[in-house]
């Protein structure tokens, strides 16, 4: 585990798990809809970009990047009607926390968790924040007590971490909003990419001229296939992704690095069954 890329490889497989129950888990639904927002993307916009505070549409979208045009606007401002962005964040926090506790189960109180929350924590604050958007708004915020709170904290901040990144090597290659979704679905064995879950809400106008686009730039054939081109750009991109996320854990010496990946490992495990992920 010494070249950076393998490192925030396996990093990645082992924490994003513990974001992911934010996606894959009812009780953050629920927290957030007893906040008031009812309705799922209300409640996305409102606790992901509450770290930010009271910024304005246009910021949302761009320290987001890959939602269509328009979609951050749909739902900021209108969201801090609801709830503050501290309300929102504690609620988001809040549900994520008891969704741990749910699937971790009698992981939760172990010597082994709260090491993991300790070493987590520390790769999570030891990276610079210049470029990093919503890894910076996350740094701003108090660290929680409680290790699965602070567990889910240092996961997130990490996430986000990775995620500024992962815009910048989009932004190096020239891949936009709308193409990144569809890079992402090809890679997946998605086909037509124009109908993954992310993109197929978008008007059929807007999505055919991202495919024609695609095409034009030799990234995609006429049948809406990777070409070798574009299958490069993608590996890439994740390569590159990689790359910029390796630096939190260069505060962790290698021993350190290996204790986290071991104490990591079963509440990785215990998270992926729990919401019927891949192993």
């Amino acid at each position: 585990m010494t070249h950076p890329e393998s490192v925030a490889r396996r990093m990645f497989d082992l924490v994003e798990p513990i974001g992911l129950v934010n996606f894959f888990a009812d009780e953050p639904n629920e927290a957030m809809a007893a906040l008031g927002f009812s309705r799922y993307w209300d409640g996305y916009f409102a606790g992901r970009s509450a770290p930010l505070g009271l910024v304005s549409a246009e910021v949302v979208d761009a320290a987001f990047y890959n939602f269509g045009p328009g979609e951050a606007a749909r739902h900021i401002p209108a969201v801090w009607d609801t709830a503050t962005p501290d309300e929102a964040h504690a609620a988001r926090q809040r549900g994520c926390v008891t969704a741990l506790v749910h699937f971790l189960g009698d992981l939760v109180g172990t010597p082994e968790l709260s090491r993991a929350a300790d070493l987590l924590t520390l790769a999570s604050v030891s990276a610079p924040v210049e470029g990093r958007v919503m890894y910076a708004a996350l740094r701003a915020l108090p660290i929680p007590d409680d290790p699965v709170a602070r567990l889910w904290h240092a996961a997130n901040m990490l996430r986000e971490h990775r995620g500024d990144g992962h815009i910048a090597a989009l932004m190096a290659e020239q891949v936009d909003r709308t193409e990144c979704h569809v890079l992402l679905a090809l890679s997946e064995g998605i086909h037509p990419a124009e109908t993954f879950g992310r993109i197929h809400h978008l008007p059929q106008p807007y999505l055919a001229s991202v495919m024609a686009g695609l095409r034009d730039r030799g990234l995609v054939d006429g049948t809406g296939h990777f070409t070798d081109a574009g299958r490069a750009t993608k590996e890439r991109i994740e390569a590159m992704t990689d790359r910029l996320a390796a630096s939190p854990y260069a505060a962790l010496d290698p021993d350190a690095l290996d204790e986290l990946a071991a104490v990591l490992a079963p509440i990785a495990g215990r998270l992926r069954a729990g919401m019927g992920l891949p192993g």
